[in-house]
């Protein structure tokens, strides 16, 4: 597993190298307001977690940094994930929703939160999109929502995570952040499934988009 990451972090400065300096990913302002579609953040996304004894995801940066990562000791479907920064520092918390409603909703919440969430607010409601008639607009995967209204949503997710080819788009349809299968650029290495791209636009923040790949891969894997 060791030599895997080391592989990603050499294969990722290879394959961004010749893109000149990237943004850094931090917590910002989550638009997507900016006008300027050339400028993205390219983030490696590893869908492992570098402990044995966990499931998760480990995510690099274009400079080979480890930016982001998720260790789940359940693995499968859980109730909570805990999104953590390169340090171990936690970032945004996301819970299941517990209703009897067959719809699956995701709460998410800044930093780490307590047992019951009973003061902290919910920063976006994440539900997934259950197309029985099988229309038009079935390639919406969900919606996200800010909180307390669910009548508008804020962003849809479309496309097809098991084949990660997914777009996030905003109120005014422009596309925010795109997951994308990753290709070796030498030695005809095929990643699979589990290690992808996701590339966030100027103005979104770079975790909340890879909160958002968290809970397409719980709702679709």
């Amino acid at each position: 597993m060791r030599n895997m990451f080391i592989f990603l972090k050499s294969l990722s400065r290879s394959v961004h190298g010749d893109e000149g300096p990237q943004e850094q990913p931090e917590l910002s302002k989550t638009d997507g307001g900016s006008n300027d579609d050339d400028v993205c953040t390219s983030l490696t996304v590893w869908r492992k977690s570098l402990l044995i004894s966990c499931h998760g995801f480990t995510v690099i940066d274009s400079n080979g940094s480890l930016v982001y990562r998720v260790d789940n000791y359940m693995g499968g479907r859980t109730k909570e994930l805990v999104l953590m920064d390169g340090k171990g520092n936690s970032i945004l918390t996301m819970r299941r929703c517990k209703n009897l409603r067959l719809v699956d909703t995701w709460v998410i919440y800044g930093g780490e939160v307590g047992d019951h969430c009973t003061s902290e607010k919910p920063i976006f409601y994440v539900k997934k999109c259950i197309n029985i008639l099988h229309t038009n607009k079935s390639n919406v995967l969900a919606y996200v929502y800010r909180p307390p209204s669910d009548k508008r949503h804020a962003y849809t997710i479309e496309g097809s995570y098991s084949h990660r080819s997914c777009k996030v788009v905003n109120e005014k349809k422009r596309v925010v952040a795109e997951i994308k299968r990753k290709d070796a650029t030498s030695g005809g290495i095929c990643f699979g499934l589990d290690v992808f791209v996701l590339i966030i636009k100027a103005g979104f923040d770079p975790g909340f988009a890879m909160a958002l790949v968290l809970l397409l891969d719980q709702m679709f894997s």
